[in-house]
């Protein structure tokens, strides 16, 4: 059996999506796999118990038959968090307890993927770090990383140097905007290699994976559309608009796919995000309604105004909290992103050339291959 677990830099990398996908390629291959995140870390109310939504996802996707407590035997949640800095929670029986859920669930598996916390440094305060779990399990690691400017190899290079190199499988970029993804393969991905780190992917940015559509942002914020304006455009990040005019302006203009936040009584700014052609949308907070005038320069523009009760910061918040988990989770972007890594990583070197056990019930090499392609080119 080979142990694979993914972990990341930081939260909101696509590790969920890529661990998955994952789980579907080695499938196509015949394999028989498991799943664990030994930290659940994405927390919901869940009929009065506290779970990580990825487990049930996994389990659903992947045909896992385990229960929520041996595929999350660690709810990494705040009141877990200050037990344990009060020295109730006891590092050696934690360990314990993942390695015996993952004895079982990995018994009879041709490959088990682990996915890891928010980031790899997550669970420091237990000895758990994703890398102090990958020597618990004897599992390779594979780095899901960002990629927007070369400052951002800092990151890599930490988690390398915490992880180690002999755990470590290689990196996946995820999310590379066009214009990096030259500059990373002719450039950093050398740079990277020569220090002894393999790079087995660099993942292009896609537009359905990047952000949620104005329609889907006010569906969950519950919000009311006060303009008669298209809502298919693609918001990926938010703006609070709680300055002057003239100063929201320049900070508007210097982004792009972006929503602007702000009170429904601050026409100023209201206008001011409508200057800049990097905003996709406008929420109001508050309660209140725009001025006509406002509304009118919306409709013109094709902006779409929401109004949403709650104040600015709360409506920040969970705005944020759509948008870096709302799309990533569903069977349509696990399957969407496992085109991208068929197509853009070295899934070989990955998941490593395990044999399946049996039959496994899937198509022959040649088949699978010829379905993957062309999907990829749909």
């Amino acid at each position: 059996m080979n142990t694979v677990l993914v972990t990341s830099t930081g939260e909101s990398t696509g590790k969920t999506a890529i661990t998955l996908a994952l789980g579907v390629l080695a499938t196509e291959r015949g394999l028989d796999v498991g799943y664990m995140k030994p930290k659940g870390t994405r927390l919901q109310s869940s009929t009065g118990k506290t779970l990580d939504e990825d487990p049930m996802l996994a389990r659903e996707l992947l045909d896992i038959d385990a229960e929520m407590h041996q595929l999350e035997p660690v709810v990494y949640s705040p009141t877990f968090i200050q037990g344990a800095v009060r020295g109730k929670e006891n590092a050696e029986e934690l360990s314990e307890v993942i390695s015996h859920h993952f004895e079982d669930i990995s018994a009879g598996k041709d490959l088990m993927l682990v996915e890891g916390g928010g980031s790899y440094r997550t669970g420091g305060i237990v000895d758990l770090t994703d890398g102090d779990v990958a020597d618990l399990l004897d599992a390779e690691v594979v780095l899901v990383a960002d990629y927007q400017h070369p400052s951002d190899l800092d990151d890599v290079v930490a988690a390398v140097e915490d992880i180690g190199p002999d755990r470590l499988a290689g990196v996946v970029f995820n999310r590379v905007s066009d214009s990096a993804y030259d500059e990373l393969e002719t450039e950093v991905a050398p740079f990277l290699e020569a220090r002894g780190v393999p790079v087995l992917g660099v993942v292009p940015t896609e537009k359905d994976l990047a952000g949620v559509t104005v329609e889907e942002l006010a569906n969950e914020l519950g919000a009311d559309l006060a303009t008669d304006a298209p809502t298919d455009a693609f918001v990926e990040r938010f703006l609070v608009g709680a300055m002057g005019g003239d100063a929201a302006l320049r900070y508007f203009r210097r982004t792009k796919n972006a929503a602007v936040i702000t009170g429904g009584d601050r026409a100023n700014i209201q206008r001011a995000a409508l200057e800049a052609p990097g905003v996709k949308c406008i929420i109001l907070t508050g309660g209140h309604r725009p001025v006509g005038a406002v509304i009118g320069k919306a409709e013109e523009k094709g902006v779409p105004v929401l109004l949403v009760n709650g104040d600015t910061l709360s409506v920040t918040d969970r705005a944020e909290d759509i948008v870096s988990t709302g799309r990533t989770r569903d069977e349509r972007t696990v399957n969407r992103m496992r085109d991208l890594l068929y197509e853009h990583a070295d899934i070989d070197a990955i998941i490593g050339n395990v044999e399946p056990s049996g039959d496994g019930g899937a198509a022959d090499d040649g088949a699978t291959d010829d379905a993957a392609a062309d999907e990829g080119d749909e």
